[in-house]
């Protein structure tokens, strides 16, 4: 199993609430659109779910985070076998941008750009006003871009529940400075 997480890869919350987490990937960057955009590949990282890259269209969004790694690890208390949301899509600019809503916060813009052979990914996550939802949001995000690195890489990533278990302790102690 492969542990890469450096201190660069740490999401960064700003002062509206906002999550930005960064993290350069290998390329090209179709490929890495195709892990955003088709709900197979992105079930393998993140969530299953159709979606017709078009402004305004829905995505359902299907969690089974069991499913990610192997072993998946110790699921923690409250968190689900399957989790479901629907989302819309707000602005989309393949292979570039794609910006969704997420609930009841300020939405999600995913934005990727060519640095060489690699592509850099930008997550941000606009308005977790509620600071237990902006921890799990946290450790969720990098903890399935965790996963996502590993699969472009060809690696085994860190059985998924434990790194977030362990990411979101250490995203608690960040966000308490």
């Amino acid at each position: 199993m492969t542990d890469m997480t450096t201190d660069h890869d740490y999401g960064v919350v700003t002062e509206d609430a906002t999550l930005t987490l960064e993290r350069l990937l290998p390329g090209p960057i179709e490929r890495l659109w195709s892990y955003l955009a088709d709900g197979e590949l992105r079930r393998q990282w993140l969530a299953a779910g159709a979606m017709e890259e078009k402004v305004g269209a829905p995505v359902d969004l299907v969690w089974r985070n069991d499913e990610l790694t192997d072993p998946p690890g110790a699921r923690p208390e409250g968190m689900g076998e399957e989790n479901r949301m629907t989302c819309e899509i707000l602005d989309i600019a393949a292979p570039h941008r794609l910006a969704i809503s997420w609930g009841s916060t300020g939405g999600v813009t995913f934005t990727l750009q060519e640095k060489g052979q690699d592509v850099l990914l930008t997550i941000v996550h606009r308005r977790v006003a509620d600071p237990a939802v902006l921890l799990n949001v946290s450790a969720g995000w990098h903890s399935h871009v965790d996963v996502l690195e590993a699969v472009l890489r060809g690696t085994v990533a860190t059985p998924h529940w434990d790194n977030f278990v362990r990411l979101r302790s250490e995203y608690a102690a960040r966000l308490a400075r």
